[in-house]
């Protein structure tokens, strides 16, 4: 699924959709018996399963149910990612309420990595049974140091770079796909070629904001914000630093078009030429045709290309917190949900890209063609970059929290607000300040 309120909040505010249902309520209180399956006599049970944004789950949740007669699914769907947190932290925190089924995006599933005890090990009801169902660094996001496994991978972001070829043409640059990337492998070819293309094109930016651009990058750092014992750096770590200074050094030679991501500003930008280039997980080309309509249509195109290597934005997991009644039968459909068969219907249904390493055999997923960017081969082009993904990224337990500090003292920059050396120093202070709340509560 696409990035949560919280993590676009984290890159200038986004909101997420669906409502939020009824009050919380405990996971059920039966307790579960045997395994259950098609033409089971057991007592009913109920599980509860709480998301938000779009999952694309309401008809595997019919089809579990056909296939499990004594089992019923109880959909929560919050209204907003910032909903479903202040009810899971709140439930957690009062010993009950939580559902049988808690899922948890990828920008904050580290704030609760630190409360593994609080969620059932995975372990213990078969996740290493399931050997190698995930990718590598998908699995490693939801495992604490000593290897306990707190979710199941659902979808994730891996990123390209989707660009327009018009104005690649114009500023005398390839336009083929392949040849474009080869343009950039890393980011100080990355920023060159901006300013070789703002030479020519002097009426358009190369990105479209600082803070996504800060967001890929920073997002490539084994170690950003923390060191791998979670002790916070801050200006310790002499590559954020780089990575700022890069931006910034950009941002002052016009590659910027210093738009607030998912601004109206933003959005209406894809009907011009403000822009060439941006970030690009596979979910974001929805975003890009529907926000350039007809105009767009045979000029954007992606590449399979991401500066650096791999990265990856957006993508959740599913919990078992130890308060369900049923962690037998919640973690048996959990690891239904997030089968290569699930992920491959999802993926039909909505464009979620899985994280399972069988679904990218199957011919809906590899052989994928996407009309409107050129008839690229966007799913052959986001597997080779899911697998790019580096595999060891290490991040905190305020992650999020810090990580907004540095997106907004950019986007002060950016939106002109404050100079960069200004903003540097004050995001440090606040940094500080968000990175050590965890310590005083």
């Amino acid at each position: 699924m696409r990035p949560s309120a919280r993590q676009r909040s984290a890159v200038v505010a986004l909101a997420c959709s669906l409502t939020l249902l009824a009050s919380a309520c405990g996971g059920s209180d039966q307790q579960s018996s045997s395994a259950s399956g098609s033409g089971d006599d057991g007592p009913k049970i109920e599980l509860t399963i709480a998301t938000f944004n779009e999952f694309g789950y309401d008809d595997l949740y019919a089809e579990y149910e056909a296939e499990h007669p004594n089992i019923k699914i109880t959909p929560r769907k919050a209204k907003t990612v910032d909903e479903h947190i202040k009810n899971l932290d709140t439930n957690l925190a009062a010993g009950s309420g939580l559902a049988d089924i808690e899922a948890m995006e990828i920008g904050w599933i580290y704030n609760y990595l630190a409360k593994a005890d609080k969620f059932v090990d995975l372990r213990d009801y078969g996740a290493n049974d399931l050997g190698d169902r995930w990718l590598d660094w998908k699995v490693a996001g939801a495992t604490t140091s000593d290897g306990k496994i707190i979710g199941y991978g659902t979808d994730i972001g891996p990123e390209a770079i989707c660009y327009r070829k018009d104005l690649f043409a114009k500023a005398g640059l390839p336009t083929d796909r392949a040849q474009v990337a080869k343009l950039f492998p890393d980011w100080d070819s990355y920023f060159a070629t901006g300013r070789r293309f703002k030479a020519k094109v002097p009426g358009s930016a190369w990105y479209d904001s600082s803070v996504l651009a800060w967001e890929a990058m920073r997002n490539q750092l084994i170690e950003a914000y923390y060191s791998n014992n979670d002790r916070y750096l801050g200006d310790e770590n002499p590559l954020l630093k780089q990575t700022w200074d890069q931006i910034v050094e950009g941002y002052q030679d016009g590659l910027s078009a210093k738009l607030p991501a998912w601004s109206d500003s933003w959005t209406k930008a894809f009907r011009s030429d403000a822009f060439a280039t941006m970030a690009c997980p596979g979910w974001l080309l929805g975003v890009i045709q529907d926000n350039a309509g007809t105009f767009g249509k045979g000029k954007w195109d992606v590449a399979d290309v991401f500066p650096g290597g791999g990265g990856n934005w957006g993508g959740s997991y599913l919990t078992i917190p130890k308060q369900s009644g049923n962690p037998a039968e919640a973690a048996k459909l959990a690891a239904w949900l997030t089968a290569p068969e699930q992920q491959i219907k999802v993926f039909k249904k909505i464009g979620s890209f899985p994280s399972t390493v069988d679904a990218y055999e199957a011919p809906q997923v590899k052989s994928q063609v996407n009309a409107y960017f050129n008839n690229a081969p966007t799913g052959k082009i986001f597997i080779d970059r899911a697998k790019s993904v580096i595999l060891k990224q290490h991040k905190g337990p305020r992650e999020g929290e810090v990580n907004t500090v540095f997106t907004d003292a950019l986007a002060r920059v950016d939106e002109g607000k404050q100079k960069p050396d200004d903003a540097w120093k004050q995001a440090l202070r606040d940094a500080e300040k968000a990175a050590n709340t965890r310590k005083n509560g």
